[in-house]
């Protein structure tokens, strides 16, 4: 079967490609880089011919609100009408559990306009909704450093381990599509708070986190109902612990 992974480059698209040849498939990473443009719709034609499964795990370049629901809708319309046109059997895109509860942040708006668009679409779709990936406790320490404070929200989150997403998506992938949504997750909630404390403390960086229940991410404050799936989502969820996790990460190592 031919897939063409969009943004197969990146930390999700990189190993989706890998499992998808591992299990025998025909499989295009697609990439600016390799003239595939989602966003200006080069390249997308000549890719897209034969191909029965598409997989959209692409990022926006830039992140301010204006920018980042312009290249998801643009993107997302290039794509999707060229998917019809094609022919693809299945489009599967990985989103933001919590996404549509977060209306303050710009990005989330701009990755439910993006799920909208797939909803709206005529090619048969799952979206997979995935949790925080353990891979962001780095950037989510900077971004919340002032100083030598790291000032975070103790929402509560249930991160999941990048492999453990690549893994969820490859079974996607192949399955027949749900024209719905399906949620991954971690195994366990941990409040953001405590989850950047544990990776501070295991790489044996100096900085000390503050609580504060004001502190934003993604341009939003957070509950403990935020960035966790809801009760009735029976979210399919990954097997690394963070603790375990941390134990073999390569980011064990002092910042």
């Amino acid at each position: 079967m031919k897939i063409v992974i969009i943004g197969g480059t990146g930390l999700i698209g990189t190993k989706v490609v890998n499992n998808l040849r591992a299990r025998g498939h025909d499989v295009v990473a697609a990439s600016p880089s390799s003239g595939v443009n989602t966003f200006t719709g080069e390249g997308l034609a000549g890719v897209l011919t034969g191909t029965q499964v598409v997989v959209d795990v692409a990022n926006a370049p830039q992140w301010d609100d204006k920018a980042v629901l312009e290249f998801f809708e643009t993107a997302g319309r290039n794509l999707l009408a060229a998917e019809a046109a094609a022919g693809v059997r299945h489009h599967v895109a990985l989103s933001i559990v919590g996404a549509d509860r977060l209306p303050a942040s710009g990005y989330l708006r701009a990755k439910v306009a993006q799920e909208n668009l797939i909803k709206a679409s005529k090619v048969p779709f799952t979206i997979v909704r995935s949790t925080q990936f353990f891979e962001f406790v780095k950037g989510i320490a900077q971004s919340a450093t002032e100083g030598q404070t790291v000032r975070l929200s103790p929402g509560m989150m249930q991160p999941i381990a990048a492999d453990d997403v690549a893994a969820a998506v490859t079974d996607v992938a192949v399955a027949e599509p749900v024209n719905g949504t399906v949620e991954i997750a971690g195994p366990e909630p941990i409040r953001m708070d405590e989850f950047v404390r544990q990776f501070l403390s295991t790489t044996g960086d100096a900085r000390k986190v503050n609580t504060d229940v004001h502190a934003q991410y993604f341009g939003a404050e957070l509950n403990d109902q935020s960035l966790v799936p809801g009760p009735g989502d029976k979210p399919r969820l990954g097997p690394t612990h963070y603790k375990d996790w941390l134990k073999r990460s390569s980011l064990q190592k002092p910042a």
